[in-house]
């Protein structure tokens, strides 16, 4: 009996992102023109950590070569954890072997990849295995300058949306709390709100000095509207990032609900309800100086993850589709996919992943950056220089019908903290480049 030939198989996990079917063609028409067959694993893990491998796709040219424009998945995903118990991932093991599977390409976030991790160790060199890495989030350590996929598409598409909702609330004379996707970083909010000019943007981690109390998020919030009626203007827009709702003290999350949680054990921040929570507790805040204001809470996210990517997520998927297949058919295995320099680049699991946590190195934002920094300049909320200006401050005290006193002893609090963080870097970082424009300038003179 002759031997069957070894297949290419294709997997996506977690959820969607812009891109993914760009990945699955590329990839496929890169491996069949290298003469191996390649075929897609619906539904993620679901189906072959069970045994059941009659759930796959022959994928081919024909059917792969317009995918790239289109959102969404063509073998469908899902966050199906064979991690979970050993005798899942060695089922999912068998049934690749049974389908005659030696190398596979994995698409996905963080807990997908900590999948193929322990996948490619249980197959002992039996299945080579390569992971795309996929999130909207952009919170995957790559290297400088690279973003996730997906997070171009996701952030151009939320734009869109903050913009409308922006000409909305002027319209209206209303403010929108616009709760925006990422569990771990508030890249996602950020991006949006700094490309949209929101009035404010929160995100989590501008508060890594301690566990954030939902108190002080409401006085945030409740200070932006009072600072921004003292202007005249009754509307506004703060997006804020889903993952605020992870650095909660425990007593205020607690508080607030029993929190359901995914198969991989993260909390499902889309369906707590803090846009609502956040929109009750501000407008009651604000009922003690009594002012009305009218706030409407959004979630964006899922109209944003399978979109059609824009053009720059179609040319950057394609390209990582095609280095992970001639990565895994040269022999490649065991990495993560990435592109740095215009030029492919294999980041092996062992080098970014912990084995004990199954989590890659998250990329948070870096709040002391002068792209945080230009973004808070345009930022209405209390800060500092507000408390240091006796007429501003006075402005905002009217607005609340208090005094300028009891305005200071309420809110107060909030500014010294925000300012604080990061300054020694700010300051060190101002001095450096201080010091090389000045360089500059001698070397120019002489």
């Amino acid at each position: 009996m002759s031997m069957q030939h070894k297949k290419l198989a294709i997997l996506v996990g977690g959820g969607p992102a812009p891109g993914i079917n760009s990945v699955i063609g590329a990839a496929t028409i890169r491996s069949i023109l290298s003469g191996v067959e390649v075929i897609g694993i619906r539904d993620g893990f679901q189906w072959i950590m069970k045994g059941e491998i009659d759930k796959v796709r022959e994928l081919t040219i024909e059917r792969v070569s317009r995918i790239h424009f289109r959102g969404g998945s063509y073998i469908g995903i899902s966050r199906a954890n064979p991690t979970k118990d050993p005798k899942l991932l060695e089922t999912t093991v068998t049934s690749l072997l049974r389908l005659n599977v030696d190398k596979l390409i994995t698409i996905g976030g963080d807990d997908t990849a900590f999948s193929a991790l322990k996948l490619e160790q249980m197959a002992g060199g039996r299945i080579h295995v390569v992971h795309v890495p996929k999130t909207i989030d952009n919170d995957l350590d790559l290297p400088l300058g690279m973003h996730t996929f997906g997070f171009q598409t996701a952030r151009h598409i939320g734009v869109d949306i903050v913009k409308n909702l922006m000409v909305d609330a002027q319209t209206t004379s209303r403010w929108y709390f616009i709760v925006a996707m990422g569990r771990k970083a508030g890249h996602l909010a950020m991006g949006i709100g700094k490309a949209a000019g929101a009035t404010l943007t929160l995100i989590p981690e501008e508060f890594s000095d301690g566990k954030l109390r939902l108190s002080r998020l409401i006085d945030i919030l409740a200070g932006a509207i009072i600072k921004r009626l003292s202007y005249g203007r009754p509307d506004g827009v703060a997006v804020l990032a889903e993952g605020l709702v992870e650095v909660l003290d425990p007593q205020d999350l607690k508080a607030l609900m029993e929190i359901e949680r995914d198969a991989h054990d993260n909390i499902r921040l889309a369906e707590v309800n803090f846009g609502e929570i956040l929109k009750y507790e501000v407008q009651k805040r604000l009922k003690e100086f009594n002012i009305k204001s009218t706030v409407v809470a959004k979630n964006i996210g899922y109209e944003l993850r399978c979109a059609d990517p824009i053009p720059f997520d179609m040319e950057y998927t394609r390209d990582l589709g095609f280095c992970a297949a001639r990565f895994i058919i040269d022999g490649g295995n065991a990495a993560m996919v990435s592109i740095q320099n215009g030029r492919f680049v294999p980041m092996y699991f062992k080098d970014i992943l912990d084995p004990k946590t199954g989590k890659t190195r998250v990329r948070m934002v870096d709040v002391t950056s002068e792209y945080y920094d230009i973004a808070r300049r345009y930022m209405i909320r209390l800060s500092a220089d507000d408390f240091d200006d006796p007429h501003e401050l006075a402005k905002y005290a009217a607005t609340a019908g208090i005094s300028l006193d009891e305005f200071r002893q309420k809110f107060h609090y909030l500014v010294e903290p925000n300012d604080k963080v990061g300054a020694d870097k700010k300051s060190a970082k101002s001095s450096d480049r201080v010091a090389k424009l000045e360089k500059h300038l001698q070397e120019e003179v002489a």
